[in-house]
């Protein structure tokens, strides 16, 4: 059973008391159903109640029964409950048989049940009673013990209002990002390879091994391996582990750094996967699987080349279970470089100012995510109420 807690107007009941299960199934193969679609667990994503693929039953060339499902029913798979996949549907579909088809009864609300069957205590339940028989499956016996508190009908709409909304705002910013992923890609394309100049330059471009344009240090395990966990010394860089979001980040502390590379300097990965690069956020200590790259002014230029460039990286891999390049294939890896500095300087400000954008929107996708978690645990357990209309 859940932990409830104690709540004004609100019903302990049963989660069958509030949906039915639907039974009955129907052929797939049959002219009525064939070119419905047809939803199974791989085609939810997982946490979100979000529909990522959508295929007919003939396209997926299913044979076995199937459960007919209409607007307002609500998925969920049984299997491997810890994924926390469920759907509203809006359209007329099938769906799996590793899916219970839930039909809400008179007076709840169907968006209302979706966000409590996607709720960190229903997971918490679900889980639980699936690891009794080491099976990660819950059948029909073990979703009948799960009770909840439940509103009016009117404060289930509310919330499940809400909560939609918050789904929606997270959806744009997800489609937003990556729209302005593909721009900035595009933009590295054109801008990094000459295809398009910006306006007043026309000096010509040369591939240019790294070797003869930066500096190049490769990454040594620090003396005696003396590590911090203190914050005393330098952080130690490693590989990709020690990178988030292209940025390094502090993991290990050692004082008795071997190899150093300073604020700003660029980051590479020798060490599979080899050619991952980032910024370094503060003086560190370059540990094996990395090495840094430098120059006097074109940091930042070279930064956005080698992400465009990270896949070449591939060609230098000789295919062997422990992947890694030496100081002499970094030093002979050439990208294209403009001989106008300035040129240089104004392409990395642009695809510069197009990183700051994406940073700024998934700055926002991660506060979204985190505001939809918080309403989700305060709403559902009526800890936060929201103002409903009284019928007269």
């Amino acid at each position: 059973m859940s932990n409830i807690a104690t709540t004004d107007g609100w019903d302990d009941r049963a989660l069958l008391d509030l949906v039915t299960i639907k039974s009955g199934q129907v052929d797939p193969r049959e002219g009525a159903f064939r070119e419905l679609p047809l939803i199974a667990p791989d085609h939810l994503q997982s946490r979100t109640g979000r529909l990522i693929k959508k295929e007919t039953a003939a396209a997926q060339g299913a044979i076995s029964g199937k459960y007919l499902v209409r607007p307002g029913d609500v998925i969920y798979s049984k299997i491997r409950p810890y994924l926390q996949k469920a759907y509203k549907c809006d359209f007329v579909a099938l769906c799996s048989a590793d899916m219970y088809p839930l039909t809400p009864r008179p007076g709840v609300d169907s968006s209302f049940i979706l966000h409590s069957l996607l709720s960190r205590d229903f997971t918490n339940f679900v889980v639980s009673v699936s690891a009794r028989s080491g099976i990660p499956k819950v059948n029909r016996e073990e979703l009948a013990e799960y009770r909840l508190r439940v509103p009016s009908e009117a404060e289930q709409r509310a919330i499940g209002q809400e909560l939609d909304a918050v789904d929606d705002l997270i959806a744009t910013l997800e489609r937003l990002i990556a729209k302005k992923q593909a721009i900035k890609q595009g933009m590295m394309q054109q801008l990094l390879t000459g295809r398009t100049r910006l306006p007043g330059f026309d000096a010509a471009w040369h591939s240019a091994k790294l070797g003869s344009i930066t500096t190049v240090t490769m990454g040594q395990s620090p003396a005696g391996y003396t590590y911090n966990s203190d914050g005393r010394g330098l952080p130690l860089i490693q590989g990709k582990a020690d990178i988030r979001d292209r940025v390094t980040f502090d993991r290990i502390w050692t004082t008795e750094p071997t190899k150093t590379c300073k604020e700003g300097d660029v980051l590479l990965t020798v060490r599979a996967p080899v050619g991952y690069t980032a910024i370094v956020s503060k003086p560190s200590c370059l540990g094996r699987g990395v090495c840094a790259i430098s120059t006097p002014r074109d940091n930042s230029f070279l930064f956005q080349a080698l992400v465009y460039a990270e896949s070449a990286w591939s060609l230098y891999e000789q295919g062997s279970t422990f992947t890694a390049v030496n100081s002499n294939e970094v030093r002979s890896f050439a990208i294209q470089w403009p001989s106008d500095a300035s040129e240089r300087a104004a392409i990395a400000a642009a695809l510069d100012d197009a990183d700051s954008v994406l940073r700024t929107l998934q700055d926002r996708l991660t506060k979204a995510r985190t505001v939809k978690t918080g309403m989700m645990q305060q709403l559902l357990t009526g800890r936060m109420r929201l103002p409903v209309e009284v019928a007269p």
